[in-house]
Protein backbone atom coordinates (compact mmCIF):
# COMPACT_ATOMS: atom_id res chain seq x y z
CA UNK A 1 0.00 0.00 0.00
CA UNK A 2 2.88 2.17 0.85
CA UNK A 3 4.54 1.43 -2.14
CA UNK A 4 1.56 1.85 -4.47
CA UNK A 5 0.10 5.23 -2.93
CA UNK A 6 3.49 6.68 -2.45
CA UNK A 7 2.45 7.52 1.19
CA UNK A 8 3.70 6.27 4.03
CA UNK A 9 1.33 4.64 6.53
CA UNK A 10 0.94 5.93 9.54
CA UNK A 11 -1.36 4.52 11.50
CA UNK A 12 -4.87 2.31 10.23
CA UNK A 13 -8.16 3.44 11.30
CA UNK A 14 -10.34 -0.11 11.35
CA UNK A 15 -14.41 -0.22 11.75
CA UNK A 16 -16.60 -3.18 11.15
CA UNK A 17 -17.31 -6.33 12.79
CA UNK A 18 -13.87 -7.85 12.91
CA UNK A 19 -12.79 -4.81 15.18
CA UNK A 20 -13.89 -6.40 18.29
CA UNK A 21 -11.34 -9.52 17.73
CA UNK A 22 -8.47 -7.88 19.85
CA UNK A 23 -5.71 -10.60 18.63
CA UNK A 24 -6.65 -9.91 15.17
CA UNK A 25 -6.09 -6.11 16.05
CA UNK A 26 -2.85 -6.39 17.80
CA UNK A 27 -1.63 -8.94 14.64
CA UNK A 28 -2.52 -5.51 12.53
CA UNK A 29 -0.48 -3.40 14.58
CA UNK A 30 2.10 -5.59 14.54
CA UNK A 31 2.82 -7.01 11.30
CA UNK A 32 1.84 -3.12 9.57
CA UNK A 33 4.28 -1.79 12.34
CA UNK A 34 1.53 1.19 12.58
CA UNK A 35 -0.60 1.77 15.79
CA UNK A 36 -4.43 0.53 14.57
CA UNK A 37 -7.07 2.53 15.81
CA UNK A 38 -10.96 1.48 16.60
CA UNK A 39 -13.59 4.29 17.17
CA UNK A 40 -16.23 4.16 19.27
CA UNK A 41 -18.85 3.70 16.59
CA UNK A 42 -17.73 0.53 14.79
CA UNK A 43 -20.07 0.28 12.18
CA UNK A 44 -19.36 3.42 9.70
CA UNK A 45 -21.00 2.05 7.15
CA UNK A 46 -24.74 2.78 8.30
CA UNK A 47 -23.29 5.97 9.95
CA UNK A 48 -22.04 7.52 6.80
CA UNK A 49 -25.03 6.68 5.64
CA UNK A 50 -26.59 9.02 8.01
CA UNK A 51 -24.19 11.66 7.84
CA UNK A 52 -24.31 12.52 4.15
CA UNK A 53 -28.36 12.50 4.32
CA UNK A 54 -27.79 14.35 6.99
CA UNK A 55 -25.44 17.06 4.96
CA UNK A 56 -27.96 17.12 2.14
CA UNK A 57 -30.40 18.20 4.32
CA UNK A 58 -28.70 20.89 6.45
CA UNK A 59 -28.82 18.63 9.91
CA UNK A 60 -25.18 18.96 9.97
CA UNK A 61 -24.09 22.44 8.59
CA UNK A 62 -20.48 21.03 7.46
CA UNK A 63 -17.77 17.91 7.45
CA UNK A 64 -15.72 19.59 10.14
CA UNK A 65 -19.13 18.50 12.51
CA UNK A 66 -18.96 15.54 11.65
CA UNK A 67 -15.11 14.74 12.41
CA UNK A 68 -16.09 16.41 15.71
CA UNK A 69 -18.13 13.06 16.19
CA UNK A 70 -15.46 10.58 15.50
CA UNK A 71 -13.86 9.33 18.65
CA UNK A 72 -11.18 6.95 19.68
CA UNK A 73 -12.32 3.53 21.66
CA UNK A 74 -9.04 1.30 21.25
CA UNK A 75 -5.68 1.96 20.25
CA UNK A 76 -3.08 -0.79 19.38
CA UNK A 77 0.68 -0.37 19.52
CA UNK A 78 3.48 -2.59 17.22
CA UNK A 79 4.91 -4.84 19.28
CA UNK A 80 6.32 -7.52 17.45
CA UNK A 81 10.12 -7.46 17.07
CA UNK A 82 11.10 -6.46 13.46
CA UNK A 83 12.98 -10.35 12.87
CA UNK A 84 9.80 -11.83 13.99
CA UNK A 85 7.62 -9.59 11.20
CA UNK A 86 9.42 -10.21 8.22
CA UNK A 87 9.55 -14.01 9.12
CA UNK A 88 5.83 -14.29 9.66
CA UNK A 89 5.47 -12.12 6.05
CA UNK A 90 7.65 -14.38 4.19
CA UNK A 91 5.97 -17.67 5.80
CA UNK A 92 2.86 -15.94 4.63
CA UNK A 93 3.89 -14.70 0.96
CA UNK A 94 5.19 -18.59 0.57
CA UNK A 95 1.43 -19.50 1.78
CA UNK A 96 -0.19 -17.35 -1.03
CA UNK A 97 2.18 -19.01 -3.45
CA UNK A 98 1.21 -22.55 -2.65
CA UNK A 99 -2.35 -21.18 -3.40
CA UNK A 100 -1.74 -20.57 -6.98
CA UNK A 101 -3.04 -23.14 -9.84
CA UNK A 102 -5.09 -24.88 -7.03
CA UNK A 103 -7.91 -24.95 -8.59
CA UNK A 104 -8.17 -26.45 -12.00
CA UNK A 105 -9.51 -25.04 -15.39
CA UNK A 106 -11.68 -26.70 -17.42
Amino acid sequence: MNQDSGVALQSLKVDGGMVTNELLMQFQADMLNVPVIRPKVTETTALGAAYAAGLAVGFWPDLESLRRNWTVDKTWLPDMPQEERQTKYGEWKKAVEKTFGWVEQQ
